[in-house]
């Protein structure tokens, strides 16, 4: 008898095991994202239940009117406006947004995510109790809102929502944006940078100060293997200095780079290591008046191509009105989309700043609006200075 109980007992843990391997990532990014997993999925008996089936519907219709408001009118936009994309795009202050960093730059095999917010982890879905599976459910349609609505998050809400279920983190996020984008997932595994940029896998130990993150190898309908990296980091001058995130990305540089919605970070004096790495690793930058100032950039080494409408900060974010910035906007080109914290359509700017090669040995010059002579200065409109308001003050916008 004794025999016979150990015999099921290993039979039992072997079936349980074997049925715990066959939730792929695949299959729970597509649950996650109200999607159906593959038939043989275990997953496949909670599509089922009828709180999936509202979540399914949810996001149907919210991804639909996404992509035909915005997603699909960016990716025609870059189109025209990337003519030759390098391999690896960086979006620093990025949160988990996939989403866009997929819509601009759709051809980048290697994406590179950094920002505050911890990756979490994906449970196995078929182990939670039911009603915990709900609220996961409820947990990640909260945390979307603002993005599907608006074009990015707000961070309070978003920690809140996920840390609040055993799904938790950025990468449930992750997960949707990959299978909403219809990309397939191959592989997730968790990664480490110590201090000199070196990654880390699997039992390597980094130490203490490592900054850690995810490695997803995912597929679009080409099937061609592709790579995104999410790494939580601190980027202010400090945390910057002290890990290894920027020295990594290097190696993967020069790259293209996206800024939005970017709390205007990179105005102050705490992020110019941040802001100064973009400048030196990156061919091409994307961003609204909240990411770089223009200021920043000599205009001997870029050119600068205006899109939309500048209309300055929202009020979240006052002292921030860039007068160059206003002068170079005379001259943009419309944009059929809304981006950034000026989300609407016809209210929202987009610079792509590009590179010009060669350049990186020109002598330091005071920056100017534009490779064209600057128009007549109009009157005076900047507010007076003030800080950029921390987090908790308001809500730290992303």
């Amino acid at each position: 008898m004794r025999i016979a109980a150990v015999a099921l007992a290993l039979m039992a843990a072997a079936i349980s095991s074997a049925r715990a391997a066959e939730v792929t990532f695949d299959d729970t990014a597509r649950f996650l994202a109200g999607m159906q997993p593959s038939a043989d999925s275990p997953l496949a008996a909670l599509t089922r239940d009828p709180s999936w089936q509202h979540h399914a519907k949810f996001f149907d219709g919210a991804f639909a009117q996404l992509e035909q408001r915005q997603l699909s009118k960016i990716r025609s936009w870059s189109d025209v406006n990337l003519a030759a994309p390098r391999p690896t795009m960086f979006y620093l202050f990025s949160g988990p947004d996939f989403l866009y960093a997929n819509a601009f730059y759709s051809k980048a095999s290697t994406y590179v995510l950094g920002a505050l917010e911890p990756a979490g982890a994906v449970p196995d879905l078929t182990r939670l109790p039911r009603g915990s599976v709900s609220a996961a459910l409820y947990n990640v349609e909260r945390s979307l809102g603002s993005i599907l609505s608006f074009s990015f998050f707000i961070t309070k809400q978003m920690k809140v929502d996920l840390h609040a279920n055993q799904v938790n983190g950025t990468l449930p996020i992750l997960y949707v944006f990959l299978a909403r984008s219809g990309k397939t997932i191959r592989n997730v595994e968790t990664v480490a940078l110590d201090d000199k940029g070196g990654v880390h896998t699997g039992n390597d130990n980094p130490g203490p100060n490592a900054t850690r993150g995810v490695r997803i190898t995912f597929a679009g309908a080409d099937g061609e293997a592709r790579t995104l990296y999410y790494f939580s980091t601190d980027l202010s001058n400090s945390g910057a200095r002290a890990a290894g995130f920027l020295k990594f990305c290097e190696t993967l540089g020069p790259g293209n780079s996206l800024l939005k919605s970017a709390s205007y970070l990179l105005h102050g004096g705490n992020f110019t290591v941040a802001r100064d790495w973009l400048l030196a690793n990156s061919a091409t930058i994307i961003q609204d008046d909240s990411g770089i100032p223009l200021a920043n950039y000599n205009s001997r080494q870029w050119r600068f191509f205006p899109f939309g409408r500048y209309l300055g900060p929202i009020g979240e974010f006052p002292g921030r009105y860039q007068e160059r910035y206003a002068e170079l906007f005379t001259r943009a080109q419309p944009i059929d989309f809304g981006v950034g914290y000026r989300w609407r359509m016809h209210e929202s700017n987009l610079l792509l700043s590009v590179k010009i090669p060669g350049s990186e040995a020109a002598p330091a010059a005071e920056t100017t609006s534009s490779a064209e002579p600057p128009p007549k200065p109009r009157p005076k409109r900047q507010r007076p200075a003030e800080p950029v308001p921390p987090p908790g003050r308001f809500f730290w916008f992303r």
